[in-house]
This record gives C-alpha cells, structure tokens and sequence, in this order.
C-alpha cells in the first residue's frame, strides 16, 4: 500500500513539474515574462534563418554579377543589358548609379559625383541588409534580465507560500523555485543564439559592405 502511495506521489511529482504545468501553474507577471520570451525566441530565429538565407544568396549572385560585369566591353554596353528586375544589391547599387550618370551626362566633377551617389547607394541596400540586427542586439542584451525578473517574482512567490502556509518544505517553495528556473532558462535560450547570430551577421555584413567599396572604387576608376 505504502508503495503506491509513493509511485503514486512520484507520478504527481513528475506531472506537476513538466514544462506546461509551471507555465499553467505561474502567476500573470511570470506567464508574461515567458510569453515574451518565447516570442522573442522564435522571431530571432526567423530573422536567423532569413539572413542566413540572404546572405548566402548575394554572396553568390554578386559573385556572379561581378565576373559578368568586368567581362563585359563596356559600363554602359552591360547597364543596358541589365534585366528589369534585379535583386543583388551589388547589381542595384550599379544600376542606380548609372541611371544617374547617364542622366546627367556632365563630365564636370564626374568623380566626385559618382562617388558620393555610389556611397549613398551603398548605404541604402545596407540599411535593407542589416534591418533587424537591432532586435537581435535588443533580445541578446535583454532576455537574460527579463528572465531574471521571471526569477526573481518565482522566487518571491515561494517566500509568499511559506509565509502563508508556515510550511519550509521542498513541496511548499519547489514549484516557484522551479518556475523562476524555467523563466531564468527561457531568458538564457532567447538570448544567446541571437547574440551568436548578431556577431556572425555583424561580420558578414561588413565583408559585403567591403566587397561594394571595392566595387564602387574600381567602377570610379574606369568611368
């Protein structure tokens, strides 16, 4: 009989501490440091997945770009050639750079102007390659701390029960120790792989924003 009761009193154990049950057992200010949390999580993970695949796809096409364009007889001869709808910014920052040489046509200053609407282009599809990374700074600096709120509400909960129930039982505190764990937890999962990812993409990002330089310095030079 005793040994029921104690496999009986295991199995509550195990069921009361799954991962659903500390969410549904929280209080509001703990469900919502999880729920943000979370949220932050998997929307760090979607912009992960699309600037990896971004990046993986402009390295290429602008590889690509690159060997036609020095290949070719001339700037203006490869522009005109160029299809209507291009996705590269190596190919867009040419592209829109030349629509305002050949719109101008005055050689006066030439270089001057074509350097500064080259940099001004540059700067316009790196804006639209980095859009994001402020999040994942935000959720890398942030979600350990607001875990840690989580944690520290879970563990003042605990403090409340045994108060209430002048109990210092391991059953009385576990289940808002193990709460406040679960958010300390969440905060660090949210966090670290967006702080990985900011650094990788940081790096990445000023690769690419170095290959257009050279780019742009070796297009001045034979405009």
């Amino acid at each position: 009989m005793e040994a029921d009761i104690a496999s009986q009193a295991v199995g509550l154990t195990s069921t009361d501490f799954s991962i659903v049950q500390l969410f549904l057992r929280a209080d509001i200010i703990v469900k919502s440091v999880i729920i943000i949390l979370i949220a932050a999580s998997v929307y760090s993970w979607a912009i992960i997945f699309d600037k990896y695949k971004l990046f993986k796809k402009i390295n290429k096409t602008s590889e690509e770009f690159e060997e036609k364009f020095w290949k070719s007889k001339s700037a203006e001869t490869f522009f005109n050639n160029l299809p209507a709808n291009i996705d590269d910014p190596m190919a867009k920052v040419f592209k829109v750079t030349m629509q305002s040489v050949i719109k101008t046509r005055s050689k006066s200053n030439l270089s001057e102007r074509l350097g500064s609407t080259l940099q001004s282009n540059i700067e316009k599809q790196m804006n639209i390659i980095e859009k994001n990374y402020t999040f994942l700074a935000t959720v890398g600096s942030t979600a350990p701390f607001i875990g840690l709120f989580g944690t520290v509400w879970g563990i003042m909960n605990s403090f409340q029960s045994i108060a209430i129930s002048r109990n210092t039982s391991l059953a009385i505190v576990a289940p808002g120790i193990a709460e406040a764990l679960f958010a300390t937890a969440l905060g660090l999962l949210a966090a670290i792989p967006a702080v990985i990812a900011y650094n990788k993409f940081n790096s990445d990002s000023k690769k690419y924003f170095q290959k257009l330089e050279n780019f742009s310095k070796r297009f001045i030079s034979i405009i």
